[in-house]
C-alpha cells in the first residue's frame, strides 16, 4: 500500500469531499422521505408543480382549504379518499411538500458549492465532467418526479409504476456516483486483487441495483400486499397465477403476484451470490478492510432480508417498510465500498 492509512484526504480536495459527503448523506435520506411518502399515500397531495412559488406552504386556514378544494378535483380523493377531511390531508400534504422541498435544499447545497469551487477552479480537472452531469442528473430527476406524479392525476390514481422505478433507480443512480467521487477522493491503497474477485465485486453491485429496481415494481403496484406469507406465498411457494397475463412477460412488470414472486427468488439468488463471494474473499489474500467490509456486508445483508420478511408477515407496517428500502440503500453502499477497493483505482 502507498500509505499506512486507508483513508487519506489531500488538502486540496478535503473540501470537496466533504461537500460530497453531505450532499450523499442529504440524498440517502431523501430516498428515506420519498419511501414513506410513498407508503402513506401522500404523493399525489398536492397537484401542481410551482418550482419557485412551491416554496412557501400553506400558512393559514385558507391556504388549506384552497389546498383541499385542489386535491377534491382530482381522482384520488374521488375515488378513493372522498371521506377525507382537512385535518386528514394535513399530514399527506406535508409529507409530498417536505420531500420536495428537501430536493430543492439539495439542488441549492449541490449547485452553490459546485459554482464556487469552479471558480475558484478548485476541482481535479478529471471529476468536472462527472459533477456536471451530477448536476444536470439532479434537475432531470425533479422533473422525472413530477413525470411521475402525474401519472397519478388521472381516471386511474395510481403512479406509474414504471415512472416510480424510474425515479427510484435514478435518484440510486445520482447517490451511487457521488458515493463513487467520495471514494475517489479518500480512498488510498494500491494492492494485487484477483480477476475473479473483481468481476464478482462488480456483478454484485449491478445485482444490488437491480434489485433495488424490482422493489420499485413492488411499491408502484402494491405487490407486498396480496401475499402476506412467508416462507410460502399463500398455500404454495409458486402460485399458480404467475404469469398468467398476455403476453406472459407483461406479467414481470404489471401483475402483483408476479413481480412479488419475482422480488422473492431475486432476493434469494442475491442472498446466495452474496455469501459465496464472501467465501471467495475471505478465503483469499487481500487486505484487512476489505474483509472487514465483507463482514459488513453480509451483517447489513442479514439485517435486510429480516426487515423484508417483516415487512410482509407484519403487513407491510411504515417504519419497517422504509427501513427495508433504506436497507437496500445502505446494502448497495457497503457493495460500492467494495468494487471500488477490489479495482484499486488511484487515488484523486
Amino acid at each position: 500500500m502507498t500509505s499506512s492509512r486507508l483513508i487519506h484526504l489531500k488538502p486540496d480536495t478535503a473540501p470537496i469531499f466533504w461537500w460530497l459527503v453531505i450532499c450523499a448523506c442529504v440524498i440517502y435520506g431523501m430516498i428515506l422521505l420519498g419511501g414513506v411518502t410513498r407508503l402513506t399515500d401522500s404523493g399525489l397531495s398536492m397537484v401542481d408543480w410551482k418550482p419557485i412559488m412551491g416554496i412557501i406552504p400553506p400558512l393559514s386556514e385558507n391556504d388549506w382549504q384552497e389546498m383541499f378544494l385542489k386535491y377534491q378535483q382530482y381522482p384520488e380523493y374521488k375515488k378513493t379518499n372522498f371521506e377525507m377531511t382537512l385535518s386528514e390531508f394535513k399530514p399527506i400534504f406535508m409529507y409530498e411538500y417536505l420531500h420536495r422541498i428537501l430536493g430543492r435544499i439539495i439542488g441549492i447545497i449541490f449547485f452553490i458549492p459546485l459554482l464556487y469551487f469552479t471558480l475558484r477552479k478548485a476541482i481535479p480537472p478529471v471529476l468536472i465532467p462527472r459533477l456536471y452531469l451530477l448536476l444536470i442528473l439532479g434537475g432531470f430527476q425533479g422533473v422525472l418526479g413530477w413525470y411521475m406524479v402525474k401519472s397519478g392525476l388521472v381516471d386511474d390514481p395510481n403512479v406509474s409504476q414504471y415512472r416510480l422505478t424510474a425515479h427510484l433507480g435514478m435518484a440510486v443512480f445520482i447517490y451511487s456516483l457521488i458515493l463513487w467521487t467520495v471514494f475517489d477522493l479518500s480512498l488510498n491503497y494500491n494492492h494485487a486483487i484477483r480477476s475473479r474477485i473483481k468481476w464478482m465485486s462488480s456483478t454484485l453491485t449491478l445485482l444490488i441495483f437491480l434489485m433495488i429496481l424490482s422493489g420499485g415494481l413492488v411499491a408502484g403496484t402494491r405487490a407486498g400486499i396480496p401475499f402476506p406469507t412467508w416462507p410460502l406465498m399463500g398455500d404454495t411457494f409458486i402460485p399458480p397465477q404467475i404469469y398468467s397475463m398476455n403476453p406472459s412477460w407483461l406479467s414481470a412488470f404489471e401483475d402483483m403476484a408476479t413481480i412479488q414472486f419475482n422480488h422473492r427468488m431475486f432476493a434469494y439468488l442475491l442472498t446466495i451470490f452474496i455469501v459465496i463471494f464472501a467465501i471467495v474473499l475471505l478465503r483469499s489474500n487481500v487486505p484487512r478492510f476489505l474483509k472487514n467490509g465483507t463482514t459488513a456486508l453480509l451483517f447489513v445483508l442479514s439485517l435486510q432480508v429480516a426487515l423484508g420478511i417483516s415487512t410482509l408477515l407484519f403487513y407491510i407496517p411504515i417504519p419497517v417498510a422504509a427501513a427495508h428500502q433504506v436497507g437496500a440503500i445502505a446494502l448497495l453502499s457497503v457493495s460500492l465500498f467494495i468494487t471500488h477497493s477490489c479495482l484499486s483505482r488511484e487515488q484523486i
